[in-house]
């Protein structure tokens, strides 16, 4: 019996190790090699039969345009073209297939972290439930626990608002015209309006010029873009008082939209990653990635949709985070602006 269990655990151990020789990566390497290793038997064979021939052509004092085809050289160029061609797709194909096997990781780990997010208060809201049913509650504690329930409903709320509005935005389903409007005021009134959103968190707007930038936006998607923004920061913040600066400022042609925070900050080598989809940050001191990973992911799909861009920097970790929305100035828009100034 030891004996079977022995073989049996050798067996196994062999296959482990002959894993590796069927990874894609193992197989691209070997189909590359001998590729290449081919074109390159095929010029050394070729050569070696050519100095052959120029031997027996000398020898018997043969024409050798009679033997030598003039277009060899450029059969051989053409054949160097087309396994360079073979070499290109085939790793083009490799690299589509690295990148869709991350894309099934992602959302994996999305599908697993959604589901928790989706599944904790429902929990919750489950037990506080069952305790109004077997529990006799002083109005105190009921007034406690309905707060705690409405906290639930608002983070369920959330997290299927976000998937709505992901598959509104990649189906180009979203509703509403672009409408030209004044951003540091459109900017002013949802934060007026949605200041219960943030409790305790410090938002200030800066407008040093004092002029009014006017730009066409959807409402609906530009307060989207606020709030994921606003969200992210107050979420990824150990401070007492959260804090978030919006600046705007006007650079050339470019308007400069900055939300400054005071939070944990974003580690440089993931400041290029955090717009992908699905993609989740591990925040430090073994602390495990929150969210769904589709937030940011909307605020840089947004900003595309018009026609802007979001950059993401700041001071590392612990350094706080800064995510810089970039618009296009139009000089219509800028001579429509200039008009809107008082006359001095």
């Amino acid at each position: 019996m030891l004996t079977a269990t022995m073989a049996c655990c050798s067996n196994l151990t062999m296959i482990d190790r002959t894993k590796w020789f069927f990874h894609p990566a193992a197989i691209f390497v070997f189909s590359i090699v001998a590729l290449a290793a081919s074109l390159v038997l095929y010029i050394y064979w070729y050569i070696e039969v050519s100095s052959g021939l120029k031997a027996v052509i000398y020898k018997f004092n043969l024409d050798s345009r009679e033997i030598f085809a003039p277009q060899t050289w450029l059969v051989i160029l053409v054949l160097s073209i087309l396994v360079g061609i073979i070499l290109a797709g085939t790793f083009i194909i490799f690299v589509f297939y690295q990148k869709s096997i991350q894309l099934y990781r992602m959302q994996r780990n999305f599908i697993n972290n959604f589901t928790h997010e989706l599944k904790t208060p429902v929990t919750s809201l489950n037990l506080y439930l069952e305790t109004f049913l077997r529990h006799e509650l002083s109005r105190e504690d009921q007034i406690k626990y309905l707060r705690f329930m409405i906290q639930d409903v608002k983070r369920l709320a959330d997290n299927t608002n976000r998937i709505l509005n992901l598959a509104r935005i990649e189906s180009k389903s979203f509703s509403g015209e672009f409408v030209l409007s004044d951003l540091v005021d459109v900017v002013e009134r949802f934060c007026t309006d949605n200041a219960h959103l943030f409790p305790g968190c410090d938002i200030k707007i800066h407008n040093s010029s004092g002029r009014s930038f006017f730009y066409g936006i959807n409402p609906s998607l530009f307060e989207m873009l606020v709030m994921n923004l606003l969200k992210n920061a107050v979420a990824y913040n150990r401070s007492d008082v959260p804090r978030v600066d919006i600046d705007f400022t006007q650079q050339g042609r470019k308007l400069h939209i900055s939300f400054k925070d005071n939070g944990i900050g974003i580690d440089r080598r993931h400041l290029k990653k955090i717009f992908k989809k699905f993609y989740q940050v591990g925040r430090s001191d073994n602390m495990t990635a929150r969210g769904s990973g589709i937030g940011l992911y909307l605020v840089e799909s947004i900003a595309r949709i018009h026609k802007g861009a979001v950059i993401a920097g700041g001071g590392g970790a612990g350094g706080g985070s800064t995510f810089t929305l970039i618009l296009p100035l139009k000089r219509q828009l800028q001579s429509k602006e200039a008009r809107h100034e008082p006359s001095r």
